[in-house]
């Protein structure tokens, strides 16, 4: 069943296609004895070998695009709302430009949901993000990632709030803050943590509109990334001078053995969005691009230029 779903066939299809390659090979595959069916060793085998002839393939295609010059075919791009909206969409006009060939199709989806479709070849690639405070979770040997950018964090309050000169003046006020399976979720935590009080999480909202919209009814202040306040925040919520908040690294994520030329034209194409977008461009090698700006100031930026 769960085969079945994650293939997006029904159960019977998958289960024929296991007896006829069962047939094919001449040996059980499947382990049927058990009340979870799991691989026999033959079939553990066949499952190796298909992951090695599935980077030879990757790398075939690598070679074959340096030869011709040419990137071709379709690439499917999973995205949190925020990247398609600042990031993913100007990436695909630029990517049509550069190469014409390349049919980009973009998904909607975040999270483990997006995970399992990478790896199950729903999807070509992902764009995730995670707090820049926090050790990025590990995400296998079979996934690779690529740094597009560091989008730092911002403060914003409540207009007609006091303006704080350190998140340590918001101690005693109420917050809206985002899951704390989120970026922004487990930011908010760090934040408190590194000043020494526990936010009084008095509403949680996911979607950056839906914070913003509370923030500027009054009901809290928020930490939310530069990309997320666009260019009217500044009119109905105030962003103060607070430093040391910190910022959210946005990667790409693809299979090791995936479309490789594909997955590295959207990559090359998202850096340039981000870069138009006046986020911080990550480092290549991992490290944080983030710690030589801390000393801006962030009274002055109420959004991508």
């Amino acid at each position: 069943m769960d085969a079945a779903r994650l293939l997006h066939l029904s159960p019977s299809a998958v289960s024929q296609q296991l007896v006829q390659l069962e047939r094919e090979v001449g040996l059980p595959l499947v382990d049927r004895s058990r009340r979870r069916v799991g691989l026999t060793p033959a079939g553990r085998l066949l499952a190796a070998r298909a992951e090695r002839i599935e980077q030879e393939l990757a790398e075939a295609r690598r070679e074959l695009t340096e030869l011709s010059g040419r990137v071709v075919g379709p690439v499917t791009i999973a995205a949190f709302s925020t990247a398609v909206c600042h990031l993913l969409a100007p990436a695909l006009r630029s990517l049509q430009e550069a190469h014409p060939e390349l049919q980009p199709r973009v998904v909607e989806l975040e999270g483990p949901s997006a995970l399992r479709e990478l790896r199950t070849g729903g999807c070509d690639l992902v764009v995730t993000e995670h707090d820049g405070g926090n050790a990025a979770s590990s995400d296998g040997h079979d996934l690779a990632s690529a740094p597009v950018a560091d989008d730092e964090y911002r403060v914003v309050t409540p207009v007609g709030w006091p303006r704080p000169a350190s998140v340590r003046d918001l101690a005693d006020r109420p917050w809206i803050a985002c899951p704390e399976d989120t970026a922004c979720g487990r930011a908010l935590l760090r934040i408190c943590a590194d000043h020494g009080f526990t936010a009084r999480r008095d509403h949680v909202c996911r979607e950056f509109p839906t914070v913003l919209a509370m923030v500027a009814a009054g009901a809290g202040a928020a930490v939310v990334p530069t990309l997320a306040l666009g260019r009217a925040a500044s009119a109905v919520v105030a962003v103060p001078a607070v430093s040391g908040v910190g910022h959210r690294r946005i990667s790409a994520l693809f299979r090791r053995s995936g479309p490789e030329p594909l997955t590295s034209a959207v990559v090359g194409a998202l850096r340039v969005s981000a870069e138009q977008a006046g986020l911080i461009p990550a480092p290549h090698d991992g490290t944080s691009a983030a710690e030589s700006s801390r000393g801006r100031d962030a009274a002055e930026v109420s959004g991508p230029p």
